[in-house]
C-alpha cells in the first residue's frame, strides 16, 4: 500500500511538471507573436526603405539641376539680348560724337568768317571819316546807287554773308537798307550787315554744338550702361553654369562632382560683352 501511494506521488509531480512545461512554452510562442509584429513596424518605421529614399533624393536632385539650368539659359538669352543693345548703343554713341565734332568744326568756321566781317567793317569804318564824294543828286544817279546796292546786296548773299532775308529786304528798300546812300555808305552797311549775320551764325553754330555735345554724352553714357550690363548678366550665367549639380546617377551632394567645367566660348562671350 505505501508502495503504490509512493508511486502515484511520483506520476503526480512529474505529470504536474510536464503541463507547466507546456504552459510556459504556450506563454512564450503567444507573447513573441504579439511582440514580433510590432517590433517589426516600429523598425519599419524608423528606418525606411534605402532604396525608396535614394529615389527622392535623385529626383530632388535632377529638379533643382533642371531650374539652375533653365536660369542659366534665361540669364545667357538675357546677355546676349542686353549686348545686342550695346552695340547698337554703341552705333549711336559714335554717331552722336561724329555729329558733335562736325559741330565743333562749324563753330570754328563761323567764328573765322565773323572775324573777317568784322575786320573788314572796321576797315571800312575807318574809312568813313573821309569826306563823301560830291556826286550830283540827279535821278540818274539814285538809279546807279539802287543798283550798286542790289548787286553788292546779291553778290554779299552769294558769297552767304548775308541771309536770303536781309537780301530781301535790301531789294525792298526796306528795314535800314536806303539806295539813296552813296555806294560808299552802303558798302559800310553792307559790311555791317554781313557782321552781324556772321555773328548770330556763330552763336546758332555754339548752340547746336552745346546740344550735340549733350546728345553724345548720352548717347555715351547709355552705351557704356548697357555693356556694363550686359558683362554683368553673362558673368552671372557662366558662374551659375559652372556651379550645375551634376546628372542623376552620380553622388548625390557631392560638391567635387557636381562642378561643370566652365565652356570656353561661354568665357569668351563674356568678355566680349564687357
Amino acid at each position: 500500500m505505501e508502495n503504490l501511494l509512493f508511486d502515484f506521488l511520483i506520476e503526480v509531480t512529474r505529470a504536474t511538471a510536464v503541463w507547466l512545461v507546456l504552459l510556459g512554452l504556450v506563454l512564450a510562442a503567444g507573447i513573441w507573436l504579439v511582440v514580433r509584429p510590432r517590433a517589426a513596424t516600429a523598425t519599419a518605421v524608423d528606418q525606411p526603405n534605402d532604396e525608396s529614399g535614394y529615389d527622392v533624393a535623385v529626383r530632388d536632385a535632377e529638379g533643382r539641376r533642371e531650374r539652375l539650368v533653365a536660369r542659366a539659359a534665361e540669364l545667357h538669352r538675357y546677355a546676349e539680348e542686353v549686348a545686342v543693345a550695346a552695340e547698337r548703343s554703341a552705333v549711336t554713341a559714335q554717331r552722336r560724337r561724329d555729329e558733335w565734332l562736325a559741330a565743333q568744326e562749324a563753330v570754328e568756321s563761323t567764328w573765322q568768317a565773323y572775324e573777317e566781317a568784322d575786320a573788314a567793317a572796321r576797315r571800312l569804318a575807318a574809312a568813313a571819316v573821309l569826306p563823301e564824294p560830291r556826286t550830283p543828286r540827279t535821278p540818274a544817279e539814285y538809279a546807279d546807287r539802287e543798283r550798286f546796292l542790289h548787286r553788292a546786296a546779291m553778290a554779299a548773299c552769294t558769297r552767304q554773308e548775308l541771309t536770303v532775308l536781309q537780301l530781301s529786304d535790301a531789294l525792298a528798300n526796306r528795314n535800314g537798307w536806303d539806295p539813296r546812300r552813296h555806294p560808299a555808305e552802303q558798302e559800310i552797311v553792307l559790311r555791317r550787315a554781313a557782321r552781324d549775320s556772321a555773328l548770330a551764325a556763330h552763336r546758332a553754330a555754339e548752340e547746336r554744338e552745346r546740344a550735340a555735345w549733350r546728345d553724345a554724352e548720352v548717347a555715351a553714357a547709355a552705351a557704356r550702361s548697357l555693356r556694363e550690363e550686359a558683362f554683368a548678366a553673362a558673368s552671372r550665367a557662366a558662374a551659375l553654369r559652372r556651379w550645375l549639380p551634376s546628372p542623376a546617377g552620380t553622388s548625390v551632394g557631392s560638391a567635387s562632382e557636381g562642378v561643370r567645367q566652365p565652356d570656353p566660348a561661354r568665357r569668351w562671350r563674356a568678355a566680349r560683352a564687357g
